[in-house]
């Protein structure tokens, strides 16, 4: 199937109509078969037409999506070389740790980070110690 914007010279009206192929249009073109349909004129003839672009807005918003990832990679980074240079790592201990500062009330020159599952941190939050999750991405140049 073909789409081809027809115009008709006597009415100049603009229309799109199908063909089954380049060589039925010319076909039905010389048998006087196009018809315009406003005013019934047979000088009805191909006009030119914009090429459907195959860079299209879903292509454009696949980019967008690209580049705001980018900007959240970026930011996750950030925070967590913030974090890297400002709490103590404690890595899978972290839920003893924390329960440590919690009930001996602990004074420490930083705060701690570390790894918990989820039913170690639902334990932490029922007990009162107040934790924060983030997303962790893993180091590229190690």
């Amino acid at each position: 199937m073909i789409k081809y914007k027809l115009i008709c010279k006597n009415c100049d009206l603009s229309f799109d109509s199908w063909f089954a192929s380049s060589q039925e249009y010319e076909k039905l073109k010389k048998k006087k078969y196009l018809i315009c349909h406003h005013c019934n004129s047979k000088k009805v003839e191909k006009t030119l037409m914009s090429p459907k672009l195959i860079n299209n807005k879903s292509n454009f918003k696949a980019e967008d999506k690209t580049i705001r990832f980018k900007k959240i990679d970026k930011t996750i980074q950030k925070f967590q070389k913030f974090i890297k240079n400002n709490f103590e790592y404690v890595g899978n201990n972290f839920s003893y740790e924390a329960r440590i500062i919690h009930y001996n009330k602990q004074k420490r020159k930083k705060g701690i980070y570390g790894t918990a599952s989820d039913s170690e941190l639902k334990e932490l939050r029922e007990e009162g110690i107040e934790t924060k999750t983030i997303p962790w991405i893993k180091d590229k140049n190690n």
